[in-house]
């Protein structure tokens, strides 16, 4: 498979060179699959060896990531370091693996870090997020009389200057939602599932 093929199958993850890939790694850029969304179990030794193998391709230059995989492999996610005599993963909260997608705001069960509509609200959209002392926040972004055009190019050139997305790193924030939400389009109802 060369590389436009690549390409149009995969707009979360593509090889933007020549390298051999393994079986999962081929699977995924096939499938349009980023690490964030892997077939893996979260934390598995495959899911591991994945970040590792994207990690290595990306710094060679040779894979090309979304803002959501490029955090992934630009952290220490999946390296190891002894601790008290053991080997360990870092970046890997292994005890909230199991519960990262769960959580409860004003006592209901809510989805974190997956963007919904607000209609009636003040705001387009709203995401729950997990802060940094742990605590979960909702998160409220978009104008809800404006229309999200991101499958204009020029548009979406536009936006990513005026918001400067490529500083947005902070999740608790309405920024860090409103450069990323083209990764949402199904869930949200948007047209195009174009990134900014």
């Amino acid at each position: 498979m060369n590389f436009g093929e690549y390409l149009k199958i995969s707009e979360s993850m593509h090889l933007v060179g020549d390298a051999q890939v393994s079986e999962a790694m081929r699977y995924h850029l096939e499938k349009g699959l980023g690490l964030h969304e892997s077939v893996f179990r979260l934390y598995s030794r495959a899911w591991f060896e994945l970040v590792e193998e994207a990690r290595s391709l990306y710094d060679s230059d040779l894979l090309a990531l979304n803002d959501d995989d490029t955090d992934l492999v630009e952290s220490d996610l999946g390296q190891t370091a002894e601790y008290r005599g053991r080997r360990v993963r870092l970046d890997a909260p292994i005890p909230l693996a199991s519960r990262l997608d769960e959580a409860e705001y004003k006592g209901r069960k809510v989805s974190v870090g997956k963007p919904f509509r607000t209609p009636g609200e003040g705001k387009k959209f709203a995401v729950y997020v997990r802060t940094p002392g742990g605590r979960i926040k909702k998160v409220r972004f978009g104008d809800p009389n404006l229309t999200v055009k991101n499958n204009n190019p020029a548009r979406a050139k536009s936006f990513r200057a005026r918001h400067k997305c490529s500083e947005k790193k902070d999740r608790t924030k309405a920024g860090y939602w409103a450069c990323r939400i083209g990764r949402y389009a199904k869930a949200v109802g948007l047209k195009s599932s174009k990134s900014w």
